[in-house]
C-alpha cells in the first residue's frame, strides 16, 4: 500500500506559472519592459518539436514576447552561430535556447558557449556553471531540471538540507553535477553515484533525498530506499506496453513507482511530476534576465 507523498510536479508549476504570469505584467506596467523568449530548432526530431511547441505555448501564456526560429537540418554551423549572434544582439530578446540534440554535423559545445551568458535561461554556458559551482549565483541561470527539483525537495524538508545526505544517481552537466552543487549549497552532504559506482543500492539506502537520473526504467527499487527518504525521479523512459491486443507508447521513470511508495516520504510520478517543472523553471530564468538587463533586483 502506498503511504509516500505523491509530488504534483503539475500543481506546484501552475501555481509557479501564476506567480510568474502576475510579475511579467508588472513588469510590463511598471518599466515597459516585457521578457522574451526566442527558441531555436534545428532538424524534424519529433520529441523535440513538442518540446519546442509546449516552450513557446507556456511563454505567451505567461505574456511574454516569444518567437521560434525553426531551421533546416542541413543548416550549416556558421549559419547557426550567425543567428545566435543576432540574437545576442536584439533587445527584445532576454532569454536564447537551442532545443538539442542537434544533427551530427553541429558541435552542440561550440552552439551552446556561443550564446550570451546573460541570456542563457538554460544554465550551460560555462560561465554560468562556474557560478552556480563556486556558489555565487546572484545573477547566474541554474539549469532548469535542477532548479525545480530542488524547489520540489524544499517543500518536503525546508530550505536547510543540514545533516541530510543526497544521493544524485547520474553525472550529466545538465542534471547530476548542477543538482549536486545546488544541493551542496543548501548543506546536505552530496554524493553523485554514476555507472561505475560500487553498491550503488548500498550508497542510495543511505540516503535522506535521492535525485535518480539515469534514463533506465524503474532501475531505483523500493529495497534501495532508506524509510522516509524523498525521492526525485528524473527520467523519461519511453516503453511499448500491449493494452487490449494494441501497443501504446508509455512513459516511465528511472523509480520504480509503487514500490518506493511504500518505503519512501514522498516521491515524484512520471509523468507530472519533474517533466512540467522543467519548463516552468524556463520561464522563470527568462523573467529573471529580463529583469537583470534592466538592472532590477531579479
Amino acid at each position: 500500500m502506498s503511504n509516500a507523498i505523491r509530488i504534483d510536479g503539475k500543481a506546484k508549476a501552475a501555481e509557479l506559472s501564476e506567480e510568474i504570469t502576475a510579475e511579467t505584467a508588472e513588469l510590463l506596467e511598471q518599466h515597459g519592459l516585457q521578457p522574451g523568449l526566442a527558441v531555436v530548432i534545428i532538424g524534424e526530431d519529433p520529441a523535440s518539436q513538442v518540446y519546442v511547441r509546449n516552450k513557446g505555448k507556456r511563454a505567451e501564456g505567461c505574456g511574454f514576447y516569444s518567437v521560434q526560429h525553426s531551421l533546416d537540418a542541413g543548416t550549416s554551423q556558421d549559419d547557426v552561430l550567425k543567428l545566435i549572434d543576432e540574437l545576442n544582439n536584439d533587445d527584445k530578446i532576454h532569454g536564447i535556447l537551442v532545443q538539442l540534440p542537434l544533427p551530427d554535423h553541429l558541435d552542440e559545445q561550440t552552439i551552446t558557449q556561443s550564446i550570451s551568458p546573460a541570456k542563457d535561461v538554460d544554465g550551460f554556458h560555462f560561465i554560468n556553471i562556474g557560478k552556480l559551482t563556486s556558489g555565487n549565483t546572484a545573477d547566474a541561470f541554474v539549469p532548469c531540471t535542477p532548479a525545480g527539483c530542488m524547489l520540489m525537495i524544499e517543500d518536503q524538508l525546508g530550505a536547510d538540507l543540514s545533516g541530510l545526505n543526497a544521493v544524485v544517481i547520474g553525472r550529466s552537466n545538465i542534471v547530476g553535477k548542477p543538482m549536486a552543487a545546488l544541493l551542496l549549497q543548501a548543506h546536505a552532504t552530496v554524493t553523485i553515484c554514476h555507472s561505475r559506482t560500487r553498491d550503488l543500492a548500498g550508497v542510495v539506502h543511505e540516503a535522506d533525498i535521492v535525485i535518480a537520473a539515469v534514463g533506465r526504467p524503474n532501475m531505483v527499487t523500493g529495497s534501495w530506499i532508506k524509510p522516509g527518504a524523498v525521492v526525485i525521479d528524473v527520467g523519461i523512459n519511453r516503453s511499448e506496453v500491449e493494452v487490449d491486443g494494441e501497443t501504446k507508447s508509455k512513459l516511465t521513470g528511472d523509480v520504480d513507482y509503487d514500490s518506493v511508495s511504500e518505503v519512501a516520504k514522498a516521491v515524484t510520478p512520471v509523468p507530472g511530476g519533474v517533466g512540467p517543472m522543467t519548463i516552468t523553471m524556463l520561464m522563470f530564468n527568462t523573467l529573471r534576465a529580463a529583469r537583470l538587463s534592466a538592472g532590477l533586483d531579479s
